[in-house]
């Protein structure tokens, strides 16, 4: 059966479309992966991609996407797969999210995907209290066509997973592998919150033994204070690592105890956004 650790991208034997049992979602999540050359414009230190690099995805065969979600989908909708894969207490759709192996709105054909899964909801038909998630680094969201697939989102139960590990130029740096603007940050941010419901996905764990120190901390919450509260996000997704980064940071990477979560979260609270735990 599927499992939280097991997030192996061709355990259905597709090209895009891979099953997932999250532990932030609680049931099955069909993952959609964009980026099949394992391609993206950060390199996160936790990443879980083997044989990660630089770059982009070619563009997404459609029609090979729209056979892989119509035929896994209705294994899931009408078929024993829930059944005979997925665990007792997670068999339910969560959701359908555009996650994979890279950057998903880095594909050259992202808003064409979002309309082509907005059809295949409709067409199964797909209940509406399934969601449709954008788990995204936010770092593209000022581009016309990432923003028009955004704003097609929000037709299909739609959330925007925002990215936000850390938000000085040093860990972002250290974290992300990655140059960073707080300013640029900031209005992709307002533009996906105005787009669609979006939520801040913050992973925090410790590195070389030792938690996130006091002054990223405080910085992070300085921004949730100053920016997130301003564009009405829904809160923040606050999570651990559960699995094995196959980055060389790998080994200096271990998972923080849960009081540290629910002790930071507390801070968040306090700011008046909501916050949800994955340990």
């Amino acid at each position: 059966m599927l499992t939280t650790e097991n997030h192996d991208r061709d355990l259905e034997g597709y090209k895009y479309v891979y099953p997932v049992i999250s532990r932030r979602a609680g049931g099955l999540s069909v993952g959609i992966n964009l980026n099949t050359n394992n391609a993206c414009n950060w390199r996160c230190i936790y990443c879980q991609v083997p044989n990660l690099v630089r770059g982009a995805p070619p563009p997404v065969s459609l029609p090979d996407l729209n056979f892989e979600l119509k035929s896994f989908l209705q294994k899931v909708l009408v078929g024993n797969y829930l059944r005979e894969e997925v665990p007792e207490g997670m068999r339910r759709l969560n959701d359908i999210a555009f996650s994979g192996n890279g950057e998903p709105t880095s594909s050259p054909n992202f808003s064409d995907v979002v309309e082509l899964l907005a059809q295949t909801r409709s067409d199964l038909p797909v209940d509406a209290s399934v969601k449709t998630v954008l788990i995204t680094n936010g770092s593209l969201i000022h581009q016309k066509d990432v923003q028009l697939g955004i704003a097609q989102l929000k037709t299909i139960t739609g959330e925007v997973w925002f990215k936000v590990d850390s938000v000085t130029k040093e860990g972002v740096a250290r974290i992300n592998d990655s140059p960073f603007s707080l300013s640029k940050t900031s209005s992709n941010l307002e533009t996906a919150a105005s787009l669609c419901d979006t939520w801040i996905q913050t992973c925090v764990f410790d590195f070389d033994g030792l938690p996130p120190s006091e002054h990223e901390q405080n910085s992070y919450l300085k921004f949730l204070r100053d920016v997130a509260l301003n564009a009405e996000v829904r809160g923040v997704l606050l999570y651990g690592v559960a699995r094995k980064s196959y980055q060389p940071e790998a080994p200096r990477i271990s998972r923080l105890d849960l009081s540290w979560l629910e002790s930071f979260s507390k801070k968040i609270l306090e700011l008046g956004l909501a916050v949800k735990i994955s340990h």
